[in-house]
């Protein structure tokens, strides 16, 4: 089975049942396909097989990207059941100990049989906790992995590059390797050789994400202060919220909304934000934005695909057109994609009181 499809959507391009699956037969149907649209691919995220690689990268010209989900799946693959066997099998051990002790209740504390079944329960409680600390440190490595492929750190909204991200996803790799190798888990060389291999194409999203906010910011037509208030003040706020409503995990919202009521904060101390007019600002009355008519920046829906960041699956970019009373210029801004959120942004530029 074949499937092309636009992820944020859900829109379907094609699906197609082959038995090749080769790169001549991919290149002739998505050419069939994209011409039928009218439409060309920016990026490619795929399992990395060679087809869809050079589907991408000859086929396309365009950027090949590997799915975030494989390298998760594989490191999940890795450890995941090797640690659940050790807590189970601690958990067993200690609910042995707790019946052996349980059977002799008439024993004083001193007697030598119950001071042997009151030691093995304590050793095995220690063991399910040392199990369950190491379970946690390992989640928390991958948390933290999830967590750096942005193209802002958590911690104070700062831009990253490529080669930021690549160090960091390598050393939470390095840590998930040297916690397994520390507690004599089974080795998985061949595995995390795989993961290790994938780093480098996830990292690249962060540089293609940028250049796509350059070129758009290129073509707003805003002067040089605007557009780096943009870039370090607006564009992280926006981001951030738009994170927060589409993660799932508890624990990673909570740490993402942490991020945004900081970039909430840089955003309103920002001499420039503070320039602009109240009925610019009106409708901020909490940590991030609702569409509103008279917001300095605001999400706008999705329109029609013009570029298409593809999967195999793709994701579509694109600006829906609107009309804003007492706006004295508007700058539409699409900032790609790639891989993360796809929004279309207005920033309206206002008259001030003084030049700015």
């Amino acid at each position: 089975m074949l499937v092309f499809q636009d992820v944020p959507t859900g829109y379907l391009l094609f699906e197609d049942i082959a038995d090749d699956r080769t790169y001549t037969t991919w290149k002739t149907l998505v050419d069939k396909r994209l011409a039928a649209l009218g439409t060309e691919v920016l990026s490619l995220v795929s399992d990395q097989a060679k087809a869809l690689i050079g589907l991408a990268e000859k086929g396309l010209g365009c950027l090949s990207m590997p799915d975030f989900f494989h390298c998760m799946y594989d490191l999940g693959k890795s450890y995941s059941l090797a640690l659940a066997r050790k807590l189970r099998q601690a958990q067993k051990a200690l609910k042995t100990a707790e019946d052996a002790l349980a059977k002799h209740p008439g024993l004083p504390p001193a007697a030598p049989n119950d001071s042997g079944a009151q030691a093995a329960v304590e050793a095995s409680r220690a063991e399910v906790q040392r199990w369950e600390e190491v379970r946690s440190a390992y989640r928390h490595h991958l948390e933290t992995l999830s967590l750096s492929l942005h193209p802002f750190t958590l911690v104070d909204a700062t831009a990253q590059t490529s080669e930021q991200v690549a160090s960091h996803l390598h050393a939470e790799v390095q840590a998930i390797e040297a916690l397994a190798e520390r507690h004599q888990l089974p080795a998985r060389q061949g595995a995390m050789k795989k993961v290790r291999k994938q780093l480098p194409g996830l990292a690249a999203l962060v540089d293609f994400w940028w250049e796509g906010v350059s070129r758009d910011l290129d073509h707003a037509a805003i002067s040089p202060m605007w557009r780096r208030w943009a870039r370090e003040s607006l564009l992280p706020l926006v981001y951030w919220e738009h994170q927060v409503a589409h993660t799932r995990c508890a624990r990673r919202k909570a740490k993402i909304r942490q991020a945004l009521e900081a970039a909430h904060v840089a955003f309103g101390h920002h001499a420039l934000t503070q320039c602009l007019p109240p009925q610019a600002l009106k409708g901020v009355a909490r940590v991030g934005y609702r569409p509103g008519k008279d917001l300095s920046a605001r999400l706008l829906s999705r329109g029609g695909p013009k570029w298409i960041p593809c999967s195999v699956t793709s994701q579509s970019a694109g600006i829906a057109k609107t009309q804003v009373q007492g706006v004295d210029r508007c700058a539409q801004l699409r900032w790609s994609r790639c891989g993360w959120h796809d929004t279309g942004l207005s920033i309206f530029q206002t008259d001030v009181s003084r030049s700015l």
